[in-house]
């Protein structure tokens, strides 16, 4: 007989998974400091306003139109080889009746809500000191109603890159908890997608010599944002575990702790290298190297061992600095937030790393799949759809714009109304 005064047993799982992703805007903080910390200082108050209204828009953008398609249900179904194919789910707009569905689809509604917020705040931090705001809200929009739902769709909502395993036997499916390829490599395949549309900043790539150092402007906005970071990757990571994964609440401490490791270990192999290389630790580089490892976690922290999370964090810490020079003296990619080489080459790095760790037969396999998904659909779709963008909302800023600082052409005013902003006047 059971007590009357006894309270109702409450499913842990659900409350732990709303509990982590209370915390998980922490890692929007960080990424928004960082993106700040790394542009000019004539731009870091429209950088910091920019990345809030991102966020914003990327939010209402995914909860009216995008929820729709990155739902469980398929609305697009094909049948080949005797296969079933979810191409694209359905839905109400703007979230109708989601209070009646189940508090794990709540949940998962919340999760993508603020992923898709950290795909739109990647290429902002890529654009950094000549983005106009309103290219960035627009590109967010586009991601936020259109792009990430589909791919979501495919990851998350039982699309057909889950059911590789069911319909080919490649592993459990492809696999991507905490989001390395549905938030982050899609985030720096927009990243590249901005780049290369508004071009560097002027003065970046003179004619006459190699590229010029414009370094970033508060590394302690950077190096604290890191720390953020760290807090709210631990609780995207646990909430992609428990919604995604199904793990049980018992796996959570070892999905920390590989987070925790995949960073360390990043950070200081790129601590090593740069000290190796430039006589002195290189704090811009570090941060990068940090975030890279985070990045890197997403996909395999809560499916790997702690040894390997350590490896695959090793890995991309030593490879992050050296990318980032490519990207810059090789490529003429000027990518302030390094954003190209932490989220879009991390992202993808992590996703390889599951497919080798991973216990299931058949992973590698199916991650490759998925790897191959986002280069060959998604990094041209983005690219395609920006450039498209592009003609009806300008990217760049005007060249004066440029010269005064985004802060004063965009919003009137500086961060820092109380100190003399010293502007370059090497433009070319």
């Amino acid at each position: 007989m059971t007590n009357a005064s006894t309270p109702p047993v409450l499913d842990i799982v659900p409350m732990l998974a709303f509990a982590f992703l209370l915390m998980a805007p922490l890692a929007l903080a960080g990424i928004a400091l960082v993106n700040a910390g790394l542009g000019r200082s004539r731009s870091a108050a429209q950088a910091l306003l920019g990345s809030v209204a991102v966020v914003s828009v990327s939010i209402i953008a995914f909860a009216g139109i995008g929820a729709c398609f990155a739902g469980t249900s398929g609305a697009a179904v094909f049948t080949i080889a005797g296969k079933s194919w979810d191409w694209i789910g359905t839905g109400p707009i703007l979230l109708r009746h989601i209070s009646k569905s189940p508090m794990e689809s709540q949940l998962g509604v919340l999760f993508e809500c603020l992923a898709v917020a950290l795909v739109g705040l990647i290429p902002w931090g890529a654009g950094a000191d000549r983005l106009r705001l309103a290219a960035g809200w627009t590109t967010a929009a586009v991601l936020g109603a259109f792009v990430f739902p589909l791919l979501a769709h495919w990851v998350w909502g039982g699309g057909w890159l889950a059911q590789l395993g069911a319909n080919f036997g490649l592993g459990a499916g492809f696999l991507d908890g905490g989001g390395a390829g549905t938030v982050h490599v899609l985030g720096g395949a927009s990243a590249l997608a901005v780049v290369w549309i508004a071009g560097p900043r002027r003065g970046k790539f003179p004619k006459d010599g190699l590229a010029t150092a414009m370094p970033g402007h508060n590394a302690a906005y950077v190096l604290f944002g890191c720390l953020l970071a760290l807090m709210g990757w631990m609780a995207f990571n646990s909430a992609g575990a428990l919604l995604w994964l199904h793990a049980e609440p018992a796996a959570l401490v070892v999905t920390a702790i590989n987070t925790m490791l995949a960073a360390s270990g990043a950070l200081g192999a790129t601590l090593v290298v740069t000290w190796v290389r430039f006589g002195k630790p290189d704090a811009s580089l570090c941060a990068n190297g940090w975030l890279a490892g985070l990045v890197t976690s997403s996909a395999c922290a809560a499916l790997v061992q702690p040894a390997a999370a350590l490896f695959t964090g090793l890995v991309i810490g030593i490879a992050t600095p050296l990318l980032v020079e490519v990207m810059e003296l090789a490529l003429s990619i000027d990518d302030p937030s390094g954003a190209i080489s932490v989220h879009f080459v991390g992202g993808l790095w992590g996703l390889f790393a599951v497919g080798i760790f991973a216990p299931q037969k058949g992973q590698v396999l199916a991650q490759v799949v998925g790897i191959a998904t986002l280069l060959g659909i998604f990094l041209p779709l983005v690219y395609l759809l920006f450039k498209l963008l592009d003609r009806f909302v300008t990217f760049r800023v005007d060249a004066d714009g440029e010269r005064l600082g985004m802060d004063l052409r965009e919003l009137g005013g500086g961060a820092y109304p109380e100190f003399v902003i010293h502007r370059d006047e090497s433009y070319h």
